[in-house]
This record gives C-alpha cells, sequence and structure tokens, in this order.
C-alpha cells in the first residue's frame, strides 16, 4: 500500500509499504476514507516532536471503514463506518480510569508518531474498542473526520474552563480548534465569546457565523483594553489558548480576569514563560496538556443533534496520491487553510 512518512528532517515522502496486520487480540484494520493533515504532523516534520520516529507512516485524524478485527474486540464490527481517537489508550490502567487517557500507561499519542499513523490507505489501530467510535448512519465521513482530534480539542479546553452559565469565554486563535472550542463553550452555557487572531479572514468568518460575538485584531487593537471594554474592566471569565504563537501565552494571562482559568492547549515549539511575580494577584488557575479525547461518542450525537458542526473547516480537497501537494498548500499560511481533506480511493 501507500504510505506517507517523514524521511527526514523537513521532509516526506509517499512510499510504499506492507499492508498492516492484526498482531493483537483489541488491534483493528481500517480502511481510511478521509483523513487530514494537523498542525502536530508538521511539528513532527519540523523536528519538534520528541517521541516521533523517522519513518514512520504520517496522521492520526481519519475515518473509515473497518475491515479486519482481533478477537477480543467485541463492540466493533467489520463494515462499521468509524471515526478514530487520535489518543491510543488501554481503558485499563490507572490514567485511563480516571480519564486522563493522554498519559495511558500503555497508549498515548502514538499513532502518526511513535507507530504508524493514518496517511495510508489501511492503518492498524491498537486499542481498538476504546480507540474507534461508530459513526451514526445519519452522519457522512466529512461530518465525523474532526472527531477524534480537533474537535476533542476545542472541547476539552472548553471542559478545562470550567464554564459556568453567562461566562465570557476568550479564546486565541480562531483557526480549527478555536472554532471547534468557540462551538463547545457555546453549548455549555457562555454567553459571550471573544475571538482573537491576527487572521482578518478568520476573525470575519466566526463572528459571521455566529462563533465569536466580539473579535480582536491584535496587529490593529490593544487586546487587553479591548477585552476590559467588552467585560466591565474585569477581564475575561476564562481564556482559551489555541494559537501557540511568540506572544500568545502572555496574552492569555493578561486577559484574564482575577481568579479564572486560562487553558492551554496550543502546542508551543519553544519554551514560555511564566512571570509569577508579575501575575501573583490574580490568583489564576492555569490548566494545559495533550487532550484527554474521552467524548467521541457525545461529540457524534451532538452533530447528529445539530448543536455544533465542523463541516466548515475543510477548506479544500486533495486525492490521496497528491497528499505531498496537500501538505505544501497546508503549510502555506498564504492559503488561509483551515483543514485538508484527503479522499482515498
Amino acid at each position: 500500500m501507500k504510505a506517507l512518512i517523514r524521511e527526514d528532517l523537513h521532509k516526506i515522502k509517499l512510499v510504499e509499504k506492507p499492508a498492516p496486520q492484526i498482531i493483537d487480540s483489541r488491534d483493528a484494520i481500517v480502511k481510511v476514507t478521509l483523513s487530514s493533515i494537523c498542525t502536530s504532523d508538521l511539528h513532527i516534520i519540523n523536528g519538534a516532536v520528541p517521541n516521533a520516529i523517522k519513518g514512520t507512516t504520517l496522521g492520526h485524524e481519519f475515518v473509515g471503514e473497518i475491515v479486519e478485527l482481533g478477537s477480543a474486540v467485541k463492540n466493533l464490527s467489520v463494515g462499521d463506518r468509524v471515526s478514530a481517537n487520535c489518543e491510543t489508550f488501554c481503558g485499563e490502567c490507572y490514567f485511563c480510569k480516571h480519564g486522563f487517557i493522554n498519559n495511558c500507561t500503555n497508549g498515548g499519542w502514538k499513532l502518526g508518531c511513535s507507530i504508524d499513523g493514518c496517511q495510508a490507505e489501511y492503518v492498524r489501530v491498537p486499542f481498538a474498542d476504546t480507540g474507534l467510535t461508530k459513526i451514526p448512519d445519519s452522519l457522512s465521513y466529512e461530518n465525523a473526520l474532526f472527531v477524534g482530534d480537533i474537535l476533542s480539542s476545542g472541547y476539552f479546553g472548553a471542559e478545562l474552563c470550567e464554564i459556568k452559565q453567562g461566562d465570557t469565554v476568550a479564546v486565541i486563535g480562531c483557526g480549527p480548534v478555536g472554532i471547534c472550542t468557540m462551538q463547545c463553550a457555546r453549548a455549555m452555557g457562555a454567553k459571550k465569546i471573544i475571538g482573537i487572531d491576527i487572521n482578518t479572514s478568520r476573525l470575519e468568518l466566526v463572528k459571521n457565523n455566529g462563533y465569536a460575538d466580539i473579535t480582536i485584531n491584535p496587529d490593529s487593537q490593544n487586546v487587553l483594553s479591548a477585552v476590559k471594554e467588552a467585560t466591565d474592566s474585569r477581564g475575561a471569565d476564562c481564556v482559551v489558548e489555541a494559537a501557540g504563537g511568540k506572544d500568545t501565552f502572555r496574552t492569555a494571562w493578561q486577559i484574564a480576569r482575577p481568579n479564572a482559568v486560562v487553558a492551554i492547549v496550543a502546542m508551543y515549539e519553544e519554551n514560555q514563560i511564566l512571570p509569577l511575580p508579575q501575575m501573583y494577584g490574580k490568583n489564576l488557575i492555569f490548566k494545559t496538556g495533550g487532550v484527554d479525547a474521552t467524548h467521541c461518542a457525545k461529540l457524534l450525537k451532538m452533530i447528529e443533534n445539530k448543536e455544533i458542526s465542523t463541516d466548515i473547516l475543510i477548506s479544500k480537497y486533495f486525492d490521496f496520491k497528491d497528499i505531498e501537494k496537500a501538505y505544501s498548500y497546508f503549510a502555506d499560511k498564504n492559503n488561509n487553510c483551515l483543514k485538508i481533506a484527503l479522499k482515498y480511493d
């Protein structure tokens, strides 16, 4: 089969690989129908993910059809249409039992990082009984494509904030994760959502689609002043940092009101400074980390009920054979691309 690998630093290549086989009773083999490219894939290519193994098939965001199952998988069947979780997790260790699946003793972020991922015609999914979720008949593959990663990340960011009815939530970064965060925050009871980004097209998109009530562009506005104006000078009740830019961490804690929660779901390629003396009196709570994507079935139900939707995220389709071109397109910020959908024959 064909598969895309990180051949070397800053270099990818579409190669021939043997089709995956069942090696554990909890495995599944999935024929990939649609996959996507994630910013974290770019981080791997750029050498910013220490656990990534050279030569591994990239990708962790996909949907497809089960073509083979291990004998221990009882909750799924061959022929099921499934959405994949970006995390590989056993469901049995201490961390899994407490909902911290990103820290699974036997898993974590493995697909496309340390084991072969989904940017191939077929993929082996370990712990398929926990990592795959059946797609309802009423939903298309497109509807479900982002459930196990980008949408789960947005939900995770909103969930970390402990949103209360009527809260004002500021979201830094109006890209795919930010858009998903805004929708989930609204569903959790946020009354006012502030979208912050330097990309005017994305600001217009979130405002025009009702994801954000107020938008702020740091290139032309003083973010702290604008947030204070929108919150009776208090600051945001919750802040989600989904951008990972040079100054966005600092912006996040500055615009938070005293005693607020600041949730960091962005992935940085450089260390960030935590200036405790400056923020001491604000009594802030910081929460950060890789997504614990434990709500895939719930998110599919929310999509089915039209509470949220990720369809708007697909900016462009590519055939899988053109995946190298797709990576170039996705990485080029001038294209203003949200997400790519890769189609497989």
